[in-house]
């Protein structure tokens, strides 16, 4: 072989080497993704509301599930402001000229509207728990926990979210 032939073929060897090693790099972060969110939802206590509905009967389960998406939709509203606060405020943030007191303003009322929600969502949560029996109230408990520490601790990458 000619010895341009061979450097073409170096070059075309170090190129899929990259590329091979690029690739697995992907897919170890990737796989670790998936893994912790698997680990997450698997954590003790921390299970997802389908989970925490299997364990009541069929009738309870729809009686159930229908009034909290109807919680969930009357809370909405507040939520959406939220984002909508928030979001302004991180426009403002980030704009040539930054009025700090507006942009304190739009994250207090993004709290007050996230607040409005979560307590509305808690109330009619409490409201439904307390039309059931003793047994369908354990079971459905879990509804009650905050999920936001641990969305807090994945957006920060820390190994593990904080202890409650």
């Amino acid at each position: 072989m000619s010895e341009r032939g061979l450097k073409i073929a170096l070059a075309v060897s170090v190129a899929l080497n990259v590329f091979a090693l690029a690739g697995g790099g992907a897919f170890l972060v990737s796989r670790q993704q998936v893994e912790r969110k698997v680990e997450d939802q698997v954590r003790p206590g921390r299970r997802p509301f389908d989970a925490v509905l299997a364990d009541l009967d069929p009738a309870t389960r729809r009686s159930v599930r229908q009034q909290m998406r109807q919680a969930a939709l009357a809370a909405r509203p507040d939520f959406e402001a939220a984002r909508a606060a928030r979001r302004q405020a991180t426009e403002l943030a980030g704009a040539p000229t930054m009025d700090a007191a507006r942009v304190r303003a739009l994250l207090e009322q993004s709290r007050e509207a996230e607040m409005r929600g979560r307590g509305r969502l808690e109330g009619d949560a409490v409201d439904i728990l307390a039309g059931l029996s003793v047994e369908e109230r354990k079971a459905l408990t879990p509804i009650l926990a905050r999920k936001s520490d641990h969305r807090r601790a994945v957006a920060r990458d820390d190994p593990a979210p904080p202890a409650r």
